[in-house]
């Protein structure tokens, strides 16, 4: 028997401003907003969407999540920890649930002497995100070490992705279901010690060339294909160029940082301002990393 909506009024936040959950510190509200605790909550409640035919937004840290200004219609849900936090280490295998902190993955990964993810160290948010949009660096992309991937499909059904049935290109895949329930990663055995210290140099040379300190959502553009999008940017004069409270980072140009008056539209007026010059100046079409709500 499917639930009612009204039977999930306990963790329902009606008109929950998401700016409070991004990192960009913007957007507008959420009209209902669920924070359900267990897995089980969870499938239920995206059932009682469905059977009420409210449209449903899953998103977990909002480090990569530009939320326009207006509200935001529907269900909105967050997944983050305890809810789907589990990790698990077995061989050379780690499942982690899609709510657990890929920064915790990490590490843990190279606690256990597994190696493969200790270049995605610094990279913020969720399991559940870094796998659908195949976060990566300069070393390596999740993508290559996912096996399985356990998700909650738009109709509320848990489905299991394998072999043939996942596809991940540079910062994108094809889960394209409601939500990451759980992935399984495949690492390979190295020693721990070694990890570590490999780690610690990937993420000094992340903190001296990327604002870390500053609000922001991460990279902004993909890279084109053998450029790097920061670079286009910069060769077009645009560091520190500013729309209303937000501004390209003067550190690294594919970086928005946000001040404390800023908009969702001031951001996407400076997105649109460095699309048209890097079109201008060198031909090349930029597309978003981030997600745009």
């Amino acid at each position: 028997m499917t639930n009612s909506l009204d039977d999930f009024n306990d963790i329902l936040s009606p008109d929950e401003s998401l700016a409070q959950h991004t990192w960009l510190k913007l957007g507008g509200n959420a009209e209902r907003f669920y924070t359900p605790s267990s897995r089980d909550e969870l499938l239920s409640l995206v059932r009682a969407c469905v059977a009420a035919a409210v449209p449903v937004r899953v998103f977990g840290r909002g480090s990569n999540l530009l939320v326009r200004d207006g509200i935001v219609s529907g269900a909105v849900i967050r997944i983050v920890e305890p809810l789907l936090s589990e990790v698990d280490v077995s061989g050379d295998t780690v499942t982690a649930g899609g709510g657990a902190l890929l920064s915790h993955v990490v590490s843990e990964s190279v606690r256990a002497g597994l190696a493969g993810l200790e270049s995605l160290v610094g990279i913020p948010g969720t399991v559940g995100g870094a796998v659908v949009g195949n976060a990566g660096g300069r070393h390596a992309d999740i993508g290559e070490f996912v096996r399985k991937v356990e998700v909650v499909t738009h109709e509320g059904e848990v489905e299991e992705r394998t072999g043939d049935e996942l596809a991940f290109t540079y910062r994108s895949g094809n889960i394209t279901d409601l939500a990451v329930l759980s992935a399984t990663l495949q690492l390979r055995p190295d020693d721990s010690d070694d990890l570590t210290v490999r780690m610690k140099k990937i993420w000094i040379m992340k903190r001296s060339t990327q604002p870390l300190a500053d609000q922001s959502a991460g990279c902004i553009f993909r890279n084109p294909r053998g450029l790097s999008a920061g670079a286009l940017i910069e060769q077009c004069g645009l560091k520190d160029l500013a729309v209303g409270d937000a501004r390209i980072s003067d550190r690294h140009a594919n970086f928005v940082v946000t001040g404390a008056d800023a908009t969702s539209a001031d951001v996407e007026s400076l997105i649109d301002k460095v699309k048209v010059a890097v079109a201008e100046k060198f031909g090349v079409e930029l597309e978003l990393e981030i997600r745009k709500w």
